[in-house]
């Protein structure tokens, strides 16, 4: 290694050692062209290139060759030492300095990532989403239900006041600025309640609300589940009979069918029935934590479930005694029949199913609901009918639409009792549910017609045209730049536009232009643009 100080010491006599990369570049090819003979016209010739240098070195010679014709080579000290050795140092060097950039360059990145559970939507995902809330809310609105909107904040009292100890769990809770003790909303359902209590006096009743939001919840993330999700929900509140009930069941079957599912069955409970039942088998004490245990049966099984009720009934026949209540009958009549007899005989909640039943009938949708003794629905604050929606493709996906009547939850916050029902479509699941059905459509973009820019001069004329076709309700834009075609119907193609329209110079001219329907490739030349809206419309 000895040769090593000769080069610096030769780097020093051209010029001062310097940090910079460039002129450390420059000082080196001056050593090195210092150590080659002047003699010497060809030196693919020498010695030096005779010795085993890798194909890739050579083109790094020249470079270094190229940088000494800017800086005059000094003779003083001429040294016998090998090109390919000198060459070789030099690419180490500088590979060694350009990672150490890369790496110091690599450290003030903030590296992008998101929270497990949470996700971003593409433009075409968050088009389909938007569009089937778009659906949603308009059949909402036919069912005189009015928006309203809480703060995603709450204080945790507000949140957790009427809930189990999973719920709890779940919840996303910090201490904000101030010291308070708050909690992000997990449903907004338990939001809702405090705001009629709020403005109680400021409201109707009933009231019926609808409200298409966030909710958060610190649940295991899997297909279809997520932490931070869409939830739209709607509820009558002020009004307590079967009218009001079956209105929130016939609500959810339209809402599902406006948006395309139509392949679902809605299973419907009654806490009511199952309380008194639990009751006549000497289980009531342990209601809430024989009604959680039961609504997990799909989850864990048949088997776990008896185990888990055997034990906290402390009985395996009051164990059995539930599986059978649980199984049901066969049909809708026959199981309430079952459902009655097993809970002590008729009741109000008994006639209010019946009563319930009779509007389906009278609806012509009964086949869509199921009586189904196995649905429980896991919050506390349920106390009458509740409910959940299941695919029939899917049925594993879990429930898509769920809720019940609620009518102690609002006087948790008041003194007046103020009976509520209402449910929620989990649009985040029915969407990965849809899409893994193959019944999911998207699209990347609002836009009926791209105008093509051929003629950067024709700019101005190409935004009239635009403004003519907006105001008679064609959504269009305008390509920014005179580009290639390619890369202008790429564009288009990308954003699933379904309408080209191309005016050159002379078009403009005679008010024409040239539309192109770009998924059958039909062109219509030399038409109006009153021609044009026709034939998009």
């Amino acid at each position: 290694m000895g040769f090593f100080p000769e080069i610096i010491s030769v780097a020093i006599m051209n010029d001062s050692v310097r940090l910079g990369t460039t002129e450390l570049m420059v000082t080196l090819s001056s050593a090195v062209a210092g150590f080659m003979p002047s003699s010497r016209k060809n030196p693919r010739k020498t010695e030096a290139y005779s010795s085993p240098v890798r194909r890739e070195s050579v083109k790094t010679r020249q470079s270094l060759m190229s940088f000494s014709s800017s800086k005059s080579a000094t003779s003083m000290f001429v040294f016998p030492i090998s090109i390919a050795i000198v060459i070789r140092i030099a690419y180490h060097f500088f590979t060694f300095r350009a990672i150490q950039c890369i790496m110091l360059s690599m450290e003030t990145l903030i590296q992008p990532k998101i929270l497990k559970g949470f996700r971003d939507f593409l433009p075409a995902a968050e088009i389909q989403r938007a569009a089937l809330i778009e659906k949603l809310t308009e059949v909402y609105r036919s069912f005189g239900f009015v928006p309203i909107d809480t703060p995603v904040l709450e204080y945790t009292e507000i949140l957790l006041r009427k809930s189990n100890g999973e719920t709890e769990k779940q919840v996303f809770r910090f201490e904000d600025n101030g010291g308070r003790d708050v909690a992000m909303r997990f449903d907004l359902t338990v939001p809702f309640a405090r705001f009629t209590a709020e403005h109680k006096s400021e409201l109707y009743f009933p009231f019926k609300r609808y409200h298409i939001a966030k909710v958060w919840r610190g649940e295991k993330p899997q297909a279809g589940r997520y932490r931070e999700f869409v939830q739209c929900d709607f509820d009558t509140v002020g009004a307590d009979s079967a009218a009001a009930d079956f209105e929130i069941l016939s609500l959810m079957k339209t809402a599902l069918n406006a948006i395309g599912v139509e392949k679902i069955h809605i299973h419907v409970n009654h806490r009511g029935i199952f309380n008194r039942f639990l009751a006549k088998i000497g289980a009531a004490e342990k209601s809430e934590d024989i009604l959680r245990i039961v609504d997990k049966l799909a989850k864990i099984g048949k088997d776990e479930v008896s185990s888990q009720l055997a034990e906290i009934t402390g009985s395996s026949e009051k164990a059995n005694e539930i599986l059978e209540y649980i199984a049901g009958e066969t049909d809708f009549d026959s199981t309430l029949n079952l459902l009655e007899k097993l809970a002590g005989g008729a009741d109000s909640d008994t006639e209010r199913m019946r009563e319930i039943r009779k509007m389906m009938q009278a609806a012509g949708i009964e086949s869509t609901f199921v009586l189904d003794p196995s649905i429980t629905r896991g919050l506390d604050y349920y106390t009458g009918i509740v409910y959940e929606t299941f695919l029939d493709d899917l049925p594993s996906i879990g429930s898509v639409c769920s809720g019940g009547r609620y009518d102690n939850l609002a006087g948790l916050y008041m003194k007046d009792k103020v009976p509520g029902v209402g449910a929620s479509i989990g649009l985040d699941r029915l969407l990965a549910g849809l899409e893994q059905l193959g019944l999911s459509a998207k699209k990347g973009s609002y836009l009926d017609a791209e105008i093509y820019c051929l003629d950067k001069n024709l700019s101005v004329h190409y935004q009239g045209v635009a403004s003519a076709l907006r105001a008679k309700g064609i959504a269009v834009e305008v390509f920014p730049e005179e580009k290639k075609m390619a890369q202008q119907y790429a564009l288009t193609e990308a954003k699933g536009v379904k309408w080209g329209i191309l005016i050159k110079a002379e078009d403009a001219e005679k008010k024409v232009l040239t539309l192109k329907n770009l998924l059958t490739r039909e062109q219509f030349a030399g038409i109006s643009i009153e021609e044009a809206i026709e034939k998009m419309q």
